[in-house]
């Protein structure tokens, strides 16, 4: 009961013919989706880099500027700023007050 099979071709169903087509999207669409989450990815490490590069500018010209005012904030001088507007300091006039 042995039949010749080779003049026959084997027919694909309909069914099988959408989960090839399946499959062969999933193999193209994978690798696509991957790139493309990598690239968004370097993208947003780029952008993340260059804002903390621009926090630790900032961090440093904060504190230079803090440097400077506590400079400029010293009693020497204020003393100094005050003779060259020719105030004098009177010791007679200070009063102390306690927050007690």
């Amino acid at each position: 009961m042995k039949k010749n099979m080779k003049g026959q071709k084997f027919k694909i169903v309909r069914g099988e013919k959408i989960l090839y087509s399946l499959l062969f999207l999933l193999l193209v669409a994978v690798p696509i989706s991957n790139v493309f989450t990598k690239a968004l990815l370097s993208e947003s490490n780029i952008e993340v880099e260059q804002l903390k590069n621009k926090i630790a500018n900032q961090e440093n010209l904060n504190e230079s500027l803090s440097m400077q005012i506590n400079e400029l904030a010293s009693l020497d001088k204020i003393q100094e700023v005050a003779k060259d507007a020719g105030l004098s300091y009177n010791y007679d006039n200070l009063k102390v007050i306690n927050n007690r």
